[in-house]
């Protein structure tokens, strides 16, 4: 009863401890005026984490005055470590025990698990299998039958851990008791206790523990261990510890007479304590912190070829920080390491990536990590935190030597990247984002210096109270905090030192669209996870469902059941307690990395806050913009508040409940996963809310401008939109509605009668506001001839003048106005009335754009040099570069080119005016032979839209270079001052220009490609090509000038020419090829000339003709083949037989009517007599003739039987008879037996002559 007592207390403190937590962290103050204070500075800034304590779902942890000494926390999984030596393992997020065991007799120092991390339940199907263990499998807890019940009755039997995946890892513990204690999750058998005689601090498992059955572990005794073997279920002492047992036991296993009692092998000793043991993620690298400083070495693990020498080898040394009173703290102030696996850090965008837009989905860190490229994976980062330093190293590997090295394997390096100094103990640290440091700070408690130590007795030292932990988020680039430190309101924190405080990472775990799929396999497996524990975790969202359900046992129940018994009730209210402190903080549920504190007597969970919980925070501080704008960009914001401000009864799970694949997905997974959901109703009417909350608060602020945007944003409907512009017009706040009046999004329209209020309202008032308003509001909107008349009036009344000033601009409301009326007239349909308002403007834009569409260049024709500098100034006229001038002048230039194609506008007109005005040559008569002769008509475009309109562009170019031509002299004048390219183009392309006059422009300015290209145009070729040779010196385009003329003489001109250079002889000899006699070149080389380069020349062109010889040959091979073929076919061709019909004749008669013929061929063949019957052919003849170029003739029937024995041939050939012209009819639905008939023929026939071939094989021609 004593001890029943004593835990109901502790449970009420800690409640009441809890109760002081607030959602930033900071805890409450007694003094009211220092709470408001707190309160004013915190609506200042919002905080990055929210807290939550969960100290009330671990009280089989605290019980019998136990207290946590370390945890750790992977995967799903929690477990601590105590004060009593016990271990508990807890799963994440249910916080249910899972397993608890004694292990140590003294508190533990250390955890460690492996595999590192462990596989992820949510990745996997066994999380069925564990939910099912924890929700179905496990007993409910019962109603004691009396008051007196014995302990044995309060402490269930452990149930059997599953044998998943996620369940199978080894837990390993150190302790001060000297042991180190190594244990199977899911046997219980299958545990290892060691003891190392003096206190251990530190432990950790080979991530390959299963296999190598090795671990790691220091403290006291300054000796770094690795411990190998050992047998499952004993318990040893390691050989370290010197004792006479120790030794013995080592003895007797040297020999093979003691047990498996494990190996231990001392790596590193002698620089005090060890505080800290790690892996490193890839298990590769090893990190150790002593009194002396920070280590790290290789491990033996993924060792490659020719690393084996590499196991175990320190890489890195780091000294101890450089902090006043080291000497005296240096075994209290414990170091932190934590390797960073930068796939399961947040963003940081803050609230940004809650809807995913701005983040791409990930998979968890262990399935990133293998599909990461191999070079991203080499190198690691590790992150130490140590008193008040802060390390970021990267761990680089090794690999091949280079240099004096090569050929040899380095061992690897640390690099130290960043080192930052903190005030305060650094009690935990971990990276939250890429750029940001998670910091547990322990606040050392300052000195008071109003004491005088002289008062102080010796030998008597008053500890101080310790302050509250604070947590710090510190921008690694900036080295500064980006928020005010949280401070976390521990319980009993004046008695804790910085060692009492630990911080875990859950990190972030993004799960992808195929998340989807896996929760569907969830759901098929025996009713899935929703079935299995669904009501747990919406419970845990939304409690209020539990007590609402129907199934909840504290419902009411039906109206006929009012009347229960006294024991049933007790024994619900029993059971409802019961499943109260089974539900897990809904902060364990939250999405994205999770981060737990915990001291001896409290945990704390910190998490980002959520989409609900910033909007919560918006609408807490009135800060509706704010909240409205959130709810605009992200709608599934609103689910937080309106599932927990709804609380609909729910009987049975559904699909839209949280569920473990939401446990472990991230905000930037959610509206995947929910997407059931219909964000867009709740979010409407939540924005309507908060926007009517919004606009109430800005007119009770007599706040009109904002008051309208709001206006802008919530109105929806003409009628709610024509009484609000009244109602804004009536108290003169013309403005401020103004902008939000909307357009075409309505149906149906608001009333023209609105946009004229307005409209005049501006004339008459504000002219620049008019100017803006025709600007966006579309002329359809209202009747622009009451504008029109509106701004007449205004300019007839006189004080709108062009001599006006407004703010210091003369004529400013003038401009507007006309510009104003003149955008009316055309809307109004009239463009002329509209181009006189630009030309009094002046507006060069305007009237270009009017003239171009309406083709009004006919009404400026008269000063053409006017119009095309209408954009120039007299400045630039004078001193803008070419460049600048033609892009001042492009627009008129492309509407004058239009003109002249369409005839409005000459050419001549052009030419001449402007060379009356500023002579010959001058730069805008070349931009317009420029743009005639390309076609430049309309702006530039990416790619034609029709290819009927790519036609007419192209008709238009060859027409433009038509018009050119005409003025062939004075293009090719223009184009040589101006534009030398486009002179070659032109020389080229047209016929029409003066060569004389062109090749002495030429000459002027030693054009010499375009005077060669007009010397060889006029036949000079002799003068081009020296003209080559002298002033290009250029070997290679005097070959191809050679090779283009073909011309004997020429190149005889070229050799003498070349004969006096050494240089010009090699270039002949490599690329003259076969244009030349290379004998006849060779033979020209003067004796004695020394040319540099002669052999590889000569080489050259021998290979070139030995190329061109090889390639005669192959056509001469190749022309033979086909002459022999078509020979061949000729041959066959004329000895194929041809079918023919005899001339009828009435005079003659013929025996060949029965179809009796010969058997044997006449010895004499004649011609018109059959060769095979010697029967004379007549036009009674039933039977195809066969003729053959040698002149001889057969019926078919006796061309078969020529010299054949085979007596079946005339009955085949019978079938055949019946094919006359008299029974053809009966066969014109068959023509099987025509098809046979005419393949028989195409036989015979192509076999050719039989007497033919007869007399040849006799050796007759």
């Amino acid at each position: 009863m004593a001890s029943e007592a004593e835990e109901a207390d502790q449970d009420e403190s800690i409640d009441e401890e809890e109760s002081t937590l607030v959602s930033n962290g900071k805890p409450e103050t007694e003094n009211g005026e220092e709470r408001e204070a707190s309160e004013e500075e915190d609506e200042d800034e919002e905080p990055r984490l929210k807290y939550a304590s969960f100290t009330k779902h671990l009280k089989p942890v605290y019980r019998n005055g136990d207290a946590t000494s370390t945890f750790l926390v992977a995967g799903d999984k929690m477990i601590i470590g105590t004060h009593n030596g016990n271990i508990h393992v807890l799963s994440v997020p249910s916080l249910k025990p899972i397993r608890v065991y004694h292990a140590h007799t003294a508190s533990v120092s250390g955890l460690s698990i492996s595999p590192f991390p462990p596989p992820l339940a949510a990745t996997k199907l066994d999380a069925v299998n564990r939910i099912a263990s924890e929700h179905r499998g496990s007993p409910r807890p019962s109603t004691p039958k009396n008051n007196n019940g014995s302990p044995s009755s309060r402490t269930p039997q452990q149930q059997p851990v599953p044998l998943t995946p996620s369940n199978m890892i080894y837990i390993a513990s150190s302790s001060i008791d000297g042991n180190v204690c190594v244990a199977s999750l899911t046997d219980p058998k299958d545990v290892q206790l060691r003891n190392f005689g003096r206190p251990v601090q530190t432990v950790s498992l080979s991530p390959d523990y299963r296999a190598d059955r090795s671990y790691l572990s220091g403290g006291m005794a300054g000796n770094l261990v690795l411990t190998t073997g050992g047998r499952s279920g004993t318990s040893s002492t390691s050989t370290t510890t010197g004792s006479a047992v120790a030794s013995a036991s080592g003895w007797l296993g040297a020999i093979g007479l003691g047990g498996n009692t494990g190996r231990d092998q001392v790596l590193h000793s002698g620089e005090g304590a060890i505080s800290t043991i790690k892996w490193s993620l890839s298990g590769k690298y090893i990190v150790w912190v002593n009194e002396q400083g920070i280590k790290i070495m290789r491990s033996n693990l993924h060792l490659e070829a020719g690393e084996i020498e590499f196991a175990w080898k320190r890489i890195s040394h780091t000294d101890h920080p450089n902090r006043p009173g080291w000497d005296e703290m240096a075994g209290i102030w414990k170091a932190h390491v934590d390797w960073i696996d930068e796939a399961g850090l947040e963003s940081d965008d803050g609230f940004s990536t809650s809807n995913g837009s701005l983040e791409m989905l990930r998979d968890p860190p262990d399935l990133e990590r293998l599909k990461a490229p191999q070079k991203s994976r080499r190198t690691e980062k590790l992150i130490v935190g140590w008193s008040g330093t802060i390390w970021i190293i990267n761990v680089h590997p090794g690999g091949a030597g280079v240099g004096k090295e090569v050929g040899e394997r380095k061992l690897g390096r640390a690099e130290v990247v960043t080192i930052l100094r903190i005030d305060c103990i650094i009690s935990g640290i971990s990276l939250y984002t890429p750029n940001l440091l998670l910091v547990l700070a322990y606040i050392t408690p300052e000195e008071d210096g109003s004491s005088n130590p002289t008062d102080r007795k010796p030998g008597r030292h008053r500890r101080k109270n310790a302050l509250q932990p604070e947590m710090r988020i510190i921008d690694i680039k900036t080295k500064e905090e980006v928020s005010v430190a949280d401070t976390l309101n521990m319980s009993r924190f004046e008695s804790l030192s910085a060692t009492d405080y630990h911080l875990g990472i859950l990190p972030a775990m993004r799960i992808s669209s195929k998340a989807t799929t896996q929760r569907g396999a969830f759901e098929a497996i025996g009713g899935g996870i929703e079935a299995i524990g669904g009501g747990i975790w919406d419970a845990t969202m939304y409690p209020a469902r539990l007590f609402s359900s129907s199934v909840s046992v504290r419902s009411g129940g039906s109206p006929g059941s009012s009347v229960k018994a006294a024991s049933d009730a007790d024994t619900k209210a029993s059971l409802a307690s019961a499943q109260i402190s089974e539900i897990p903080n809904p902060a364990t549920l939250a999405h994205g990395m999770k981060i737990f504190i915990h001291s001896p007597y409290d945990c704390v969970i910190a998490t980002k806050p959520s989409l609900s919980d910033h909007l919560s925070w918006l609408e807490k501080h009135a800060l509706f913009e704010d909240a409205w704008n959130l709810l605009d960009r992200n709608p599934e914001a609103v689910y937080g508040q309106s599932d927990r401000a709804s609380d609909s009864p729910s009987s049975t799970p559904t699909n839209t409940q949280g569920s473990l694949i939401d446990f472990f997905a991230d905000d930037s997974s959610q509206t995947t996963l929910s997407g059931q959901r219909n964000p867009n109703s709740q979010a409407e009417k939540q924005k309507r809310r908060i926007g009517d909350q919004w606009a109430q608060q800005l007119i009770s602020k007599k706040d009109w401008s904002k008051a309208g945007r709001i206006c802008g944003q919530v109105l929806e409907t003409s009628s709610s939109w024509e009484h609000w512009v009244w109602v804004f017009a009536q108290a003169n706040k013309y403005e401020e509605i103004t902008p939000y009046i909307p357009t075409s999004q309505l149906r149906p329209p608001l009333p023209s009668i609105v946009y004229e209020l307005m409209l005049g309202h501006y004339v008459q008032m504000d002219r620049l506001r008019l100017r803006e308003l025709l600007e966006i509001w579309p002329p359809e909107l209202f009747d622009a001839g009451v504008i029109i008349e509106a701004i007449e009036s205004r300019l007839k009344a006189g004080d709108v003048r062009v001599d006006s000033t407004e703010d210091g601009v003369i004529g400013r409301d003038w401009r507007i106005l006309m510009d104003g009326l003149a955008k009316l007239c055309l809307a109004n349909g009239q463009p002329g009335k509209a181009l006189s308002s630009y030309i009094r403007l002046q507006d060069a834009d305007a009237a270009m754009s009017l003239i171009a569409e309406y083709h009004l260049v006919s009404a400026v024709s008269d000063d053409i040099p006017g119009f095309i500098l209408l954009r120039v100034s007299k400045y630039q006229q004078k001193s803008a570069p070419l460049s600048e001038l033609s892009t001042a002048t492009l627009e008129p230039i492309r509407l004058l080119v239009a003109e002249a194609h369409h005839g409005i506008v000459q050419p001549d007109t052009v030419i001449q005016q402007l060379e009356n005005r500023y002579g010959m040559p001058n730069p805008y008569l070349f931009f317009y032979f420029r743009a005639l002769w390309t076609g430049d008509i309309a702006p530039d475009t990416q790619e034609t839209a029709t290819p009927k309109a790519a036609t007419e562009e192209r008709l238009l170019a060859i027409e433009g270079k038509t018009l050119v031509s005409d003025h062939a002299d004075i293009a090719v004048h223009l184009f040589a001052e101006y534009d030398r390219p486009l002179l070659m183009e032109f020389l080229k392309s047209s016929q029409s220009y003066d060569l004389a006059l062109a090749s002495k422009l030429c000459e002027e300015r030693k054009y010499i490609p375009e005077l060669v290209y007009l010397l060889s145009k006029e036949g000079r070729t002799a003068k081009a090509l020296r003209l080559i040779i002298d002033s290009l010196n250029d070997v290679s385009q005097a070959i191809s000038f050679a090779k283009e003329q073909n011309d004997a003489s020429l190149w005889d001109d070229l050799l003498d020419y070349s004969m006096n250079k050494p240089r010009f002889i090699r270039g002949l000899l490599e690329e003259v090829g076969t244009s030349i006699d290379p004998l006849k070149l060779v033979k020209r080389i003067p004796l004695g000339l020394e040319i540099q380069g002669l052999r590889e020349g000569l080489g050259r062109m021998l290979r070139e003709y030995e190329v061109q010889e090889s390639i005669s040959e192959g056509v001469a091979r190749v022309l033979r083949g086909e002459v022999n073929a078509a020979m061949q076919q000729r041959g066959r061709g004329q000895r194929k037989g041809v079918r023919f019909d005899v001339a009828k004749h009435h005079d003659e008669s013929s025996n060949h009517l029965d179809g009796n013929k010969p058997k044997h061929p006449p010895k004499k063949i004649r011609p018109g007599y059959c060769v095979g019957c010697g029967e004379m052919f007549t036009e009674h003849d039933k039977e195809p003739l066969i003729a053959f170029p040698c002149t001889h003739t057969f019926h078919l029937p006796c061309l078969l039987r020529y010299e054949k024995s085979d007596p079946d041939i005339p009955d085949v050939l019978s079938a055949f008879d019946t094919l006359d012209s008299d029974d053809e009819g009966r066969y014109d639905r068959s023509i099987g037996p025509k098809v046979d008939h005419a393949a028989l023929l195409r036989t015979v026939v192509g076999k050719g002559c039989p007497v033919a071939e007869h007399h040849m094989d006799d050796g007759v021609g």
